[in-house]
């Protein structure tokens, strides 16, 4: 598809002035100010493009000019590819000014080719943009028939003889390279394809003849999508536009329920969801979430986008009505099926299902849980993963330890300090528990102590020489202070006087 006047197209949809008016888009291009769009009211006026802005002007002095804004363009590009998804999901860029859509599988649902391209043109032109569209089996055939040639369906088989009459421009070459053939009688691209391939691919590259096979359909020639492909979708067109919350969420239960079906054949649940919102006027409203499992349920999956739609509000405002709702698995994971406990609740699923429900509030990367690490030190003996993170990037020593412990105290503090405070300690004897404490200007007693219980770094993870060694005490002061103390290093002449730290505290 090709959109012609993209620019003046995006000037003239924001401006009240009629849109018969001539008007050029202008760029500073070697130096000069050059006319690099235009609408067809200035091309009617024998304006072209690249023609210096000092010479229009000699021309009509009273031309309206804009200045060139390419990354609206470009935004504007991208919109339009964002609402193109309706026809197909994978959608391709052209810059500046093109699109490639892969229809395949996808005309069944507009009654064939040439009703899916006309329905797609008349859409776009009661949008206010001026578009050329082509359907061939390569997309280098329709890039050229959409622009040089008679847009419309190109029958199966046809590419050599909708691109031989066309002009050599069609093949997607620079312009440098369109001006040589020219210069050598080469008008066609008959009259290129009849010639010998090795002289041009001497002169001009092999990149000539691969456009050429390309176009011909010699070559394969696959579409880049802009958006990633999903696993499975399912969706659901309006003939009438709606806009209840509840009858959104009624029809992504429903589009569940097809994506149910398809998982279960493959054994799979879903990990990722996206909900693709079509607005009436063109607006495509994309929603994602997350799941800490494998999910193919439909009543939860209605359930999470509730949460999500809750928390968006009016930022997915429904205007004028949605005429379609597309509902995508995006990424996928084994799931077979599972006997569940008859005397109580799945505690894995239940606690899945939180997850999942915190994940469409306030976004999975917020939603983190804690699993054991294989050391010994405090600082890092635990990390923060994310909550839905795939059970084999969890280590193994997440399920619980029944460990025995040599007191009533918790072995490790319920409230660890990311970073150890200092405190001024006194013992009785060197290497003993302390005896008291000062700590955020308060002197605690101790009454209670147990340890030590020594921690000692692995020799290489100190870059500096120095292995870290500590004695940690639990200690209990008059007030019921619980702490995790520790001395760093021991009593010697090079360490006279180690330092005391509170790491965590117990209660």
């Amino acid at each position: 598809m090709w959109l012609r006047r993209l620019s003046t197209d995006r000037i003239e949809r924001r401006l009240s002035a009629p849109h018969n008016a001539p008007r050029v888009v202008i760029a500073s291009i070697e130096q000069a100010q050059r006319i690099v769009a235009m609408n067809d009211a200035a091309a009617q006026l024998r304006l072209k493009p690249d023609m210096q802005l000092a010479d229009a002007r000699a021309m009509y002095p009273s031309l309206p000019v804009f200045e060139a804004d390419f990354d609206a363009d470009r935004n504007l590009l991208e919109a339009i590819a964002g609402w193109c998804d309706r026809y197909t999901p994978l959608v391709g860029l052209d810059p500046p000014d093109g699109l490639f859509l892969d229809i395949t599988g996808c005309t069944h649902l507009f009654n064939g080719e040439a009703t899916l391209a006309r329905d797609l043109l008349t859409r776009l032109r009661q949008q206010g943009f001026a578009a050329r569209a082509a359907v061939a089996d390569t997309p280098g055939c329709a890039w050229g028939v959409a622009r040089y040639g008679r847009q419309g369906v190109v029958p199966r088989g046809g590419n050599e003889a909708a691109m031989l009459p066309l002009p050599v421009a069609a093949l997607r070459i620079d312009a440098g390279t369109v001006a040589d053939l020219k210069t050598s009688g080469l008008v066609t691209v008959g009259d290129l394809a009849s010639r010998p391939r090795a002289p041009f691919a001497a002169r001009f590259g092999k990149g000539l003849m691969f456009r050429l096979d390309q176009a011909l359909g010699r070559t394969d020639e696959s579409i880049r999508p802009r958006l990633p492909v999903p696993a499975a979708m399912a969706e659901q067109r309006f003939p009438d536009p709606i806009a209840r919350e509840e009858d959104v969420l009624g029809t992504i239960e429903q589009l569940a329920g097809r994506l149910a079906a398809v998982l279960e054949r493959r054994g799979e649940g879903g990990r990722l969801f996206q909900v693709a919102l079509f607005r009436a006027d063109g607006t495509v409203h994309r929603l994602e979430l997350g799941t800490g499992s494998p999910l193919r349920n439909p009543p939860r999956v209605r359930k999470l986008f509730a949460e999500r739609l809750a928390v968006l509000g009016d930022a997915c405002d429904p205007g004028f009505g949605y005429d379609m709702v597309r509902l995508s698995a995006m990424v996928t994971e084994r799931s077979d099926s599972i006997q569940t406990g008859l005397a109580g609740g799945d505690h894995a699923e239940e606690l899945a299902h939180l997850v999942d429900r915190l994940g469409a509030r306030f976004g999975l990367r917020r939603v983190t849980r804690l699993v054991p690490q294989d050391t010994h030190i405090p600082e890092y003996a635990v990390a923060a993963v994310p909550a839905h993170a795939p059970a084999a990037f969890l280590s193994a020593k997440e399920q619980p330890d029944d460990q025995a412990q040599d007191s009533l105290f918790p072995v490790r503090p319920l409230h660890l300090f990311e970073r150890p405070e200092f405190v001024e300690a006194v013992a009785q004897v060197p290497d003993g528990p302390p005896a008291r404490f000062s700590w955020r200007r308060t002197m605690h007693h101790v009454v209670r102590v147990e340890g030590p219980e020594r921690i000692e770094m692995q020799w290489w993870r100190d870059d500096r020489g120095n292995r870290l060694a500590r004695d940690y005490f639990r200690v209990e002061s008059r007030t019921g202070l619980r702490a995790w103390l520790y001395r760093e290093g021991f009593y010697s002449r090079q360490t006279p006087h180690p330092h005391w730290y509170l790491h965590g505290l117990f209660a």
